[in-house]
């Protein structure tokens, strides 16, 4: 455990970097290799298109991370947060209710608040316009939505009192378990359900980019699964039934166009249908 911290206490740019670019790339050869749905689409133009808004996302984070730090060293310093307010724990335990709470804020809450809030949804739609969800969709986040889920990692920071060093290990899971759980990927369906009462499994977070309510507003989690099980968020649908994209965005000219996208939050608004 001592290891682990140390390592992200220190941890490079260029490691965090190789944890985006490795992941996106080993969730790519597995879903090419063993696909949940064989989609018939321009992978590679698709990819472009997500890339670009991971691009967006990470200029968005490294221009804002000096607010992050500053937080994160200020909740320490003050002993200020439920971390600092814990009796003495030991360390393994210490962090994971710490990654437990900052999922919870910098995840699930601010996911949950971008579908029940329509100025929100708005930057959040381009995410659910995607209908070919694969690894790359991960990060496909307006430039608006990245500033959004910024916001909620800092208060999650300053309500948790959590150190950098946990901070670094949040983001760098949370980036693999978003790229995890939006792969393309089939596991068998005992592995798949097994793992969703613990994490966001891949079969578990696909029943959230079904095109139509109520299975929209479902499955908000990216890393722990509790937080869906205790707020009675989780739902269910067998994959065979699964639709991707937003009924509002289904023209490919909508939702398959960069310019369109980063245009949909300042567009009129629409209303979304039940199933």
């Amino acid at each position: 455990m001592n290891d682990i911290i140390a390592y992200f206490s220190t941890i490079s740019s260029a490691h965090r970097s190789l944890i985006l670019v490795g992941g996106i790339t080993v969730f790519w050869l597995i879903e090419n290799t063993f696909p949940l749905f064989r989609m018939k689409y321009q992978k590679w133009q698709h990819a472009g298109i997500n890339f670009f808004l991971t691009f967006t996302t990470i200029v968005v984070n490294f221009v804002l991370a000096f607010i992050l730090i500053k937080t994160a060293n200020w909740t320490t310093i003050n002993h200020f947060g439920i971390l600092n307010w814990l009796p003495q724990i030991p360390i393994w335990l210490y962090t994971i209710i710490g990654l437990l709470l900052l999922d919870f804020i910098g995840a699930y809450l601010a996911h949950f608040v971008q579908h029940k809030i329509k100025f929100l949804w708005r930057f959040h739609i381009i995410h659910h316009t995607d209908t070919w969800i694969d690894t790359t969709t991960a990060n496909r986040h307006h430039p608006g939505e990245s500033i959004i889920r910024f916001i909620f990692t800092t208060l999650g920071v300053l309500i948790v009192g959590s150190p950098m060093w946990m901070v670094f290990l949040y983001q760098s899971l949370s980036v693999i378990f978003s790229q995890f759980n939006h792969a393309n990927i089939s596991l068998p369906g005992k592995v798949d359900v097994f793992l969703s009462y613990f994490i966001i499994s891949p079969n578990m977070h696909k029943v959230h980019h079904h095109y139509v309510l109520p299975y929209t507003d479902s499955n908000y989690g990216n890393i722990f699964s509790v937080w869906d099980r205790l707020f009675s968020t989780f739902t269910t649908l067998p994959k065979e039934e699964i639709i991707y994209g937003v009924d509002t965005h289904m023209a490919p000219e909508e939702n398959n166009k960069l310019k369109n996208l980063l245009q949909i939050p300042f567009q009129k608004s629409r209303s979304a249908k039940n199933s």
